[in-house]
C-alpha cells in the first residue's frame, strides 16, 4: 500500500477524532482572517481614524489571537497524538520506522491544515462583512458596507498558518520520536493515580490553596487603596497567590472533599457515585495542571472583556460626569450660541451658575492613609457655588445656618479615596475661615469635568458664597472660572444635534479659555460629542476583545471536551461490562452527566470568582456601571460552557449505545 493511501485511509478510520479539531481549526482561520481583513476595510479606516490606537489595537489583538490559536491547536494535537499512541505503536511492531510514521502523521496535518486553511479563509471572507457591521454598529457609525478582499489580509493568514504547521510538525515529531514502543502502548494511563487513602500531607495543601485563593481575593480588594506601597508587586502577589491556590485546590482539595464523601458512604457506593467520583479522584493528578490552566484562561479572558464592556456600556454615563449638559458655556459667551438658537427657532433651557473658590485642608475631610497620598502640603482649592443657584437643580434643598453639601464627587477618586458624611470642614481664604458643616455628598455632575479638573464642589448658604466671591475680586488661586451656563435642547432629534454642534462651535461658544503661555485655545466638548468619542474608542477595544474572548472560549471549551473524549474511549469497555451487567443507558448517563457537571462547572465557578475579584479590584477605572456588564459577560460565558458539555454527554451517549 503505498504511503498516500495509507494517509487517507488512516484519515477516513479517524475522522470522529478529528472532526472537532478540524471545525475549530476552520474557525480559528476564519476569526484570524476576518480579524486582518477588517484592517483593511475602508468602512472601518473611515470610522476609527478619530482614535489614533485603533490600528495598533488591531494590530496587537492579531498577535493575541494567534499566541492563543498557537496554544491551542498546540495542547490539542498533543492529545491526539496520546489517543493515537497505540496506533502509532501498531505501525511500529509491524515494521514500520518513526521516520515514516512521522511522514505519516506530517501528511494528515498537511492536508488538515490546507483544508481548513482553504474553507477557513473563504467563511473568513464572508463573514468579515458581518464583522464590519457589528463594529460600525457598536461605533454607531453609519456607512454602506462592502464585501472587501484584501491581498495582505489573505498572505498574513497563510504565512501565520505556515508557521503554526511548521510548529505542529516539530512537536509531532518530537513526540513520536522520543517514546519508546512500549511506552507507546501505556501512554493513555500514565498519568492515571489510584488512590487508596490520604495522608495529612494532602488535606494540608488543600488548605493552603483555598486560603492561598482567599488571600489573593483579599489582596485584590486593597489593591487600589493607600494600604498599598508597592502596586506592581501587589498585582504578582495577587497573580501567584491565586494561580498557585487554584492548582492545590484541583490537586489536593478537591480529591480530598471527594474522598469524604465516599468515606461517609462507608462502602455503600450506586452507580451514580462510581461513574462520577471515582474517575474524577483517580484522575487529579493529571489534570490538575490542565484544568488550573482552563480556570485561569477563563478568568483572564472574562475579566478583559468584562472590563472593556463596562467602558463601553458607561460611554454615555461617563460623558454625563464630564459634560452635565448637551452644551456648556463660560463666562458668559453663551450669547451669541442663544441668538442663533432662537433665530432658528430650536427650544432649549438654560441653567447659569456662578463660581468662586476657597482654600480646604483635605486632612479634615479624608483619613490618614489616604492622606498620605497628598504629601506633606494639605491644603487645595475647591469650587464654591451658591445654594440659589443649586436650587436650579434640586429646589428642595435648604441649608441651616453653618450647613453645607458635598457634590460632584464621583468616578474613580470616589471609590479610590471615598468621603464619608456627616464632617466638619473649614473654608479658607488668607486669614479668613468659615466654618460649614457637610451634611450630604452627592456623586451627580453639576459643573463640567475642563472647569473641577475631577475635584468636588461645595454648596455654601449664599451670603457664605458672596463673602467669598468678594475676597476674590482682583485675586484668583490659578485660573478660576467665574461662571458656567448650561443649555439642554427640547425634544431634539439627530438633524437637530448636528445643527446645533455647528452653531455651538461657530459661535465660540465652545471656548474654555486662551493660554496666556502658548497661545492655543482650549475649548469645551458638547455631551453628544463625548459620547460619540467614547463610543469610538471603546467600541474597537470591545469589539477586539470581544473576538479575544471568543478565541479563548474556544479553547479552553475545546480542550475539555477533547479530554473528555479520550476519557470516553477510554472507560469504552467498562461501558459495556455495565450494560452486559443490566445498567441501563439512562443510568450510565446519569453518572456521566455527574461527571461533566464537575469537570465543566468546577473550572467556569472558580474561574467566574476570579474574574469577579479581578474585576471589583478595578472596574471604576473603566466605567461608572459593574453589575449589568458583568451579569452579561457571565451569562454568555455560562452559555458556552453548557454549549461544551452538552457536547461532552452527546458524545459519551454515543459511546455507550455502541457497548452493546
Amino acid at each position: 500500500m503505498k504511503l498516500s493511501q495509507l494517509v487517507l485511509k488512516s484519515m477516513q478510520k479517524n475522522m470522529r477524532h478529528y472532526y472537532l479539531y478540524f471545525f475549530a481549526l476552520i474557525f480559528s482561520v476564519t476569526l484570524f482572517f476576518s480579524f486582518v481583513t477588517l484592517q483593511y476595510n475602508e468602512s472601518i479606516i473611515e470610522a476609527t481614524k478619530a482614535s489614533g490606537t485603533a490600528s495598533a489595537g488591531f494590530e496587537a489583538a492579531s498577535y493575541m489571537l494567534y499566541f492563543i490559536v498557537l496554544f491551542f491547536v498546540l495542547y490539542a494535537n498533543h492529545l491526539f497524538i496520546k489517543r493515537r499512541s497505540k496506533e502509532i505503536g501498531l505501525y511500529q511492531l509491524i515494521g514500520m520506522t518513526k521516520g515514516l510514521v512521522t511522514r505519516l502523521i506530517a501528511f494528515e496535518n498537511i492536508l488538515l491544515f490546507a483544508g481548513a486553511v482553504s474553507i477557513g479563509m473563504m467563511l473568513g471572507l464572508l463573514s468579515s462583512r458581518l464583522f464590519t457591521m457589528i463594529l460600525l454598529k457598536l461605533l454607531q457609525f453609519d456607512a454602506v458596507v462592502t464585501m472587501s478582499f484584501s491581498k495582505v489580509a489573505v498572505i498574513n493568514t497563510l504565512i501565520v498558518f505556515g508557521i503554526l504547521l511548521v510548529i505542529i510538525l516539530l512537536q509531532m515529531a518530537f513526540m513520536v520520536r522520543k517514546t519508546t514502543l512500549l511506552s507507546l502502548f501505556n501512554a493513555s494511563k500514565q498519568a492515571d493515580e489510584r488512590v487508596k487513602r490520604f495522608s495529612v500531607f494532602p488535606m494540608l495543601m488543600g488548605a493552603v490553596g483555598i486560603g492561598l485563593i482567599v488571600y489573593g481575593y483579599y489582596e485584590s480588594t486593597v489593591l487600589l487603596s493607600a494600604e498599598t506601597k508597592n502596586l506592581f508587586l501587589s498585582m504578582l502577589l495577587i497573580l501567584a497567590t491565586t494561580i498557585g491556590g487554584t492548582y492545590f485546590v484541583f490537586r489536593y482539595s478537591v480529591a480530598f472533599v471527594l474522598n469524604l464523601f465516599r468515606l461517609s458512604k462507608k462502602g455503600h457506593l450506586n452507580l451514580t457515585d462510581v461513574l462520577a467520583l471515582t474517575p474524577i479522584m483517580h484522575r487529579m493528578k493529571s489534570n490538575a495542571k490542565s484544568l488550573t490552566l482552563i480556570t485561569v484562561l477563563t478568568a483572564v479572558s472574562l475579566a478583559i472583556t468584562t472590563l472593556s464592556y463596562i467602558s463601553y456600556y458607561s460611554a454615555s454615563s461617563s460623558a454625563e460626569e464630564r459634560v452635565p449638559a448637551d452644551y456648556v458655556t463660560v463666562d458668559g459667551r453663551e450669547a451669541a450660541f442663544l441668538t442663533a438658537l432662537d433665530a432658528q427657532e430650536i427650544a432649549y433651557t438654560t441653567k447659569t451658575m456662578n463660581l468662586t473658590s476657597a482654600q480646604v485642608d483635605l486632612a479634615e475631610i479624608f483619613d490618614k492613609k489616604s492622606i498620605e497620598l497628598f504629601g506633606d502640603n494639605t491644603l487645595g482649592n475647591t469650587l464654591v457655588i451658591s445654594l440659589s443657584d443649586y436650587q436650579q437643580i434640586d429646589p428642595t434643598l435648604h441649608l441651616a445656618a453653618g450647613e453645607a453639601i458635598l457634590t460632584s464627587y464621583n468616578g474613580f477618586m470616589s471609590n479610590l479615596i471615598p468621603i464619608v458624611a456627616p464632617l466638619e470642614l473649614t473654608l479658607l481664604h488668607g486669614e479668613h475661615q468659615f466654618p460649614i458643616h457637610i451634611k450630604r455628598i452627592d456623586e451627580e455632575s453639576i459643573l463640567a469635568w475642563r472647569i473641577t479638573s475631577g475635584g468636588f464642589v461645595i454648596v455654601a448658604e449664599d451670603a457664605v458664597f458672596k463673602e467669598l466671591q468678594q475676597l476674590n475680586e482682583g485675586e484668583s488661586f490659578g485660573y478660576v472660572t467665574k461662571s458656567q451656563t448650561t443649555v439642554d435642547l427640547v425634544d431634539a432629534n439627530e438633524e437637530t444635534y448636528e445643527q446645533v454642534e455647528k452653531l455651538y462651535k461657530t459661535t465660540g461658544a465652545n471656548i474654555f479659555r486662551e493660554s496666556q503661555e502658548d497661545g492655543q485655545i482650549r475649548k469645551l466638548s458638547s455631551q453628544q460629542t463625548e459620547v460619540k468619542e467614547n463610543l469610538n474608542m471603546f467600541g474597537t477595544t470591545i469589539f477586539t476583545t470581544a473576538f479575544l474572548g471568543l478565541a479563548f472560549l474556544l479553547a479552553t471549551g475545546s480542550i475539555l471536551y477533547f479530554k473528555q473524549m479520550s476519557e470516553a474511549d477510554e472507560e469504552a469497555e467498562s461501558y459495556k461490562i455495565l450494560r452486559k451487567i443490566g445498567f441501563t443507558q439512562d443510568e450510565l448517563l446519569r453518572g456521566i452527566m455527574m461527571k461533566q457537571v464537575f469537570n465543566f462547572g468546577v473550572p467556569l465557578v472558580i474561574g467566574l470568582l476570579h474574574s469577579y475579584f479581578a474585576v471589583k479590584s478595578g472596574w471604576f477605572l473603566f466605567g461608572t456601571e459593574m453589575t449589568t456588564p458583568l451579569l452579561i459577560t457571565m451569562a454568555l460565558y455560562i452559555s458556552m460552557y453548557i454549549l461544551f458539555a452538552a457536547l461532552t454527554i452527546n458524545y459519551y451517549k454515543k459511546i455507550i449505545k455502541q457497548a452493546l
